[in-house]
C-alpha cells in the first residue's frame, strides 16, 4: 500500500525562462549592460554623497562623540550620588551644579590674569628678545653657529617691532577671537548634549541590549556596563592627571620666577589631555618659555617637570588607570598612533578606550567561542 505522503511531490521550481542561463540569478540574465552600469555607478554616486554628507556634518559628529563621552565620564559620579539614596534627575541636576560652581570659579579666577600674561607676553617680546641676546646661551650659540644666530634673531626682533606685523597679528588676534566664540558655543553645545545623553543613558543602554536576541541580553547588558564604566574611569582620570601636571606647571613656575604662571597652567592642563605625547609636548613648550628668561631656571623647570613625568608614568597613572581600563603599552601606543592619523585630537583621545573595549569583547566574546569548539 502506498503511504499518502509519497505521492505527495515536492514544490517543483520554476523552469527557466527561455535564454536564461542555467544557475545564474534571474537579475543577471535580464539586466543589460547599460542596467549594470547605470546601477554600479548610481550605487557609487550614493556613496560619495555619503561621504561627503559625513565630511560636512563632521563639527556635528565630533559635538556628538564629545557630548557621549562627557556623559560617560558624569555617570560614574551620578550613581554614586544614586547609591547615597538621591534619584537620578536630582543627582544629574547636582552634578551639573557643581560642575557650573568649579567651571565659573575657574574662569573667574584664571580669564582676567591669563588675558593680562598674554597682553604682557606681546608687550614685552622685544625685552625678551634682547635679553635673551645678552645672555650666555646666545654667546654660545652664536660661538658653535655663527652669524646666522644673530640674522635670525634681528629677524625676529624686526618680526616683533614692525608696525604692519602688530596689525596683521591684530588681524590674527581678531580671528582668534572668532574661534574662541565658535569653541565656546561648541562647548555649550556639548554640554546640552550631553545632559541629554547623561538623563538618557539608561534607556540608551536598554534599547542597545535589545537589538541583540533575548537569550544574549544578560552577557551583553554586563559587557556595556563594563565598557561605559572603563569609559568614565578612563576619562576621569585623564581630568585627574591633566590637573596635577597643571598644578604642578603653576608652582614650578610660580617660585621659580618664571612668568606668565597661570597661562602656563591653563597650558598645561589642555596640553596634558592628550594621551602619551600631551606631558612631552608641555615639557618641551614650558622649556622653551623659560629658556629666553633665565637659562639656569629653565633647567632647573627641565629636570624637575622630567622627575615628574616618570613620577606619572610609573606611579600616578597605573594606580589611577589600572582600576578602571587595562591595555598593555604596546595597544595603547598603536591606538594612539591610528587614532590621532584618522580624527587629530578626538582620535587620540578615543583610541585607548576604544582598544579596551575591543579587548574587553575579544576576551568575553571571541575568545570563550574559540575554546567551546573542539
Amino acid at each position: 500500500m502506498t503511504d499518502a505522503t509519497d505521492g505527495a511531490a515536492a514544490p517543483a521550481t520554476p523552469p527557466p525562462a527561455p535564454g536564461e542561463p542555467v544557475g545564474r540569478p534571474r537579475w543577471m540574465a535580464l539586466a543589460s549592460p547599460f542596467s549594470v552600469g547605470f546601477f554600479f555607478t548610481l550605487g557609487g554616486l550614493v556613496a560619495v554623497l555619503v561621504g561627503l554628507a559625513f565630511s560636512n556634518l563632521s563639527t556635528v559628529i565630533i559635538y556628538i562623540v564629545f557630548a557621549l563621552f562627557a556623559a560617560l565620564g558624569l555617570d560614574p559620579v551620578v550613581r554614586f550620588l544614586q547609591r547615597r539614596g538621591l534619584g537620578r534627575g536630582w543627582s544629574i541636576a547636582l552634578v551639573y551644579l557643581i560642575f557650573a560652581v568649579i567651571l565659573a570659579g575657574i574662569l573667574w579666577l584664571i580669564i582676567p590674569t591669563v588675558v593680562t600674561q598674554i597682553t604682557q607676553f606681546v608687550t614685552d617680546l622685544p625685552g625678551i628678545v634682547d635679553d635673551f641676546a645678552k645672555s650666555d646661551v646666545y654667546a654660545w650659540l652664536q660661538s658653535t653657529f655663527g652669524a646666522s644666530v644673530s640674522d635670525l634673531l634681528a629677524e625676529l626682533e624686526k618680526f616683533a617691532t614692525n608696525p604692519a606685523n602688530l596689525a596683521a597679528i591684530g588681524g590674527g588676534v581678531l580671528k582668534v577671537g572668532a574661534g574662541i566664540a565658535t569653541g565656546i558655543s561648541g562647548v555649550i553645545i556639548i554640554l546640552v548634549l550631553s545632559l541629554y545623553f547623561l538623563a538618557s543613558l539608561p534607556a540608551i543602554k536598554a534599547s542597545f541590549v535589545r537589538l541583540v536576541p533575548a537569550r544574549n541580553r544578560t552577557g551583553v547588558s554586563s559587557m556595556t556596563d563594563q565598557i561605559t564604566d572603563s569609559i568614565g574611569g578612563y576619562l576621569a582620570g585623564m581630568v585627574v592627571l591633566a590637573l596635577c601636571n597643571s598644578v604642578l606647571a603653576f608652582l614650578l613656575y610660580f617660585f621659580l620666577g618664571l612668568p606668565f604662571p597661570a597661562l602656563m597652567a591653563v597650558v598645561a592642563f589642555c596640553i596634558t589631555l592628550i594621551p602619551l605625547v600631551g606631558s612631552v609636548l608641555f615639557w618641551i613648550i614650558g622649556s622653551l618659555l623659560a629658556l629666553f628668561t633665565d637659562p639656569f631656571q629653565a633647567l632647573i623647570f627641565a629636570a624637575a617637570y622630567l622627575v615628574y613625568m616618570q613620577i606619572e608614568a610609573y606611579i600616578l597613572t597605573p594606580r589611577v588607570m589600572n582600576r578602571t581600563i587595562s591595555v598593555p603599552g604596546a595597544l595603547v601606543v598603536i591606538g594612539a598612533l591610528v587614532g590621532g592619523t584618522l580624527l587629530g585630537l578626538l582620535g587620540a583621545l578615543v583610541a585607548i578606550p576604544v582598544t579596551a573595549s575591543i579587548l574587553l569583547i575579544i576576551k568575553q566574546v571571541i575568545v570563550p567561542r574559540q575554546d567551546a569548539k573542539v
